[in-house]
């Protein structure tokens, strides 16, 4: 959007009277251009992928899902996930009736881990802020993940670890009518209010804090906690990232900041994938659920994973930058 850019860097100049290479006139520049132009691309995204998602209610994904099983399921389960409009958390009650349905436990969570981690809206946001080759490798590997987690989950028998008022959940069956194109207009703009209204909160944090990183911290500052000479910066990324609660379109203006003072890509997308994949809300949520030792299981997965991600990425960035 290089035509907004040079509106904006246009207003910066003439009506804050502040050059974009100084550091308050840089942040200016920086939180109104990244905020407007997050808030075009959700606006335009979500009501196209929500028209496309109403094809996909709950009830028809427990539906298709409860025709597969094994590795198939698991892959199923994670391709679904990205055609869901779920962040984490509430990702679980979606959970909890696919496993009320009688859904294989490890197909759920495949579900469950590529909903909020992957999804339509967030590949064109990575393309446009990372470039294609980032934005595919990163769903290839969100859904790798998400394979991996739920057919080693499988394997295990953890339906023991469920708790046992969730199988007790009746499921009913509902015969579900055919949408017109008006309903799925409406469905499209109702997605667009209340997920902006859901998400505009973090994406002005998150690009407050980008604002924040990218002019004001200093790039000698970040590579020495988190740059490309710390063989724990993943690490450290994934564990600050857990404890925090928004989607990719909070973190995204975070990551373009770190990005662009070095940080590298592997780094980057650990943190993201930490926040979204891991929020500490959506694993309070699933502690009411499943039991101590499943829990730790589906942490230990994810957060593995996501370090593993992370290090693939940084020690092969030539090949995605």
């Amino acid at each position: 959007m290089e035509w907004l850019f040079n509106l904006i860097k246009l207003l910066v100049e003439k009506i804050f009277g502040m050059s974009i290479e100084s550091r308050i006139g840089g942040s200016i520049h920086f939180f109104i251009y990244d905020t407007i132009k997050i808030f075009i691309l959700l606006t335009v995204l979500i009501y196209g992928i929500s028209y496309i998602q109403s094809y996909f209610p709950p009830e028809k994904t427990k539906k298709i899902l409860g025709k597969f099983k094994g590795l198939k399921g698991n892959i199923i389960g994670a391709l679904l996930g990205t055609v869901t409009p779920f962040c984490s958390c509430s990702s679980i009650p979606i959970f909890i009736g696919f496993t009320s349905a009688g859904l294989p436990l490890g197909i759920t969570f495949s579900f469950l881990i590529s909903s909020p981690l992957v999804d339509l809206a967030s590949i064109v946001m990575l393309i446009s802020f990372f470039g294609a080759k980032i934005a595919i490798a990163y769903v290839i590997v969100g859904l790798i993940l998400a394979v991996v987690g739920g057919t080693i989950i499988d394997k295990l028998h953890m339906e023991e670890y469920v708790e046992s008022y969730v199988f007790g959940i009746q499921s009913a069956d509902v015969e579900l009518g055919e949408m017109t194109k008006e309903e799925r207009h409406k469905f499209a703009k109702a997605q667009v209010k209340d997920i902006i209204g859901r998400v505009w909160i973090y994406v002005l944090a998150g690009v407050g804090i980008g604002a924040a990183i990218h002019n004001w911290i200093p790039q000698s500052v970040i590579e020495r906690i988190i740059g490309k000479d710390n063989p724990f910066a993943v690490i450290l990324a994934t564990a600050v990232g857990i404890p925090m609660y928004a989607d990719i379109f909070g973190t995204l203006p975070i990551a373009e900041a770190l990005f662009g003072k070095g940080v590298g890509i592997g780094t980057v997308l650990s943190f993201m994938m930490g926040v979204t994949a891991l929020s500490l809300p959506s694993i309070i949520m699933l502690s009411k659920v499943v039991k101590k030792k499943l829990l730790i299981l589906f942490i230990s997965l994810v957060s593995i994973g996501i370090i593993i991600i992370g290090y693939f990425f940084n020690i092969f960035q030539y090949i995605f930058i």
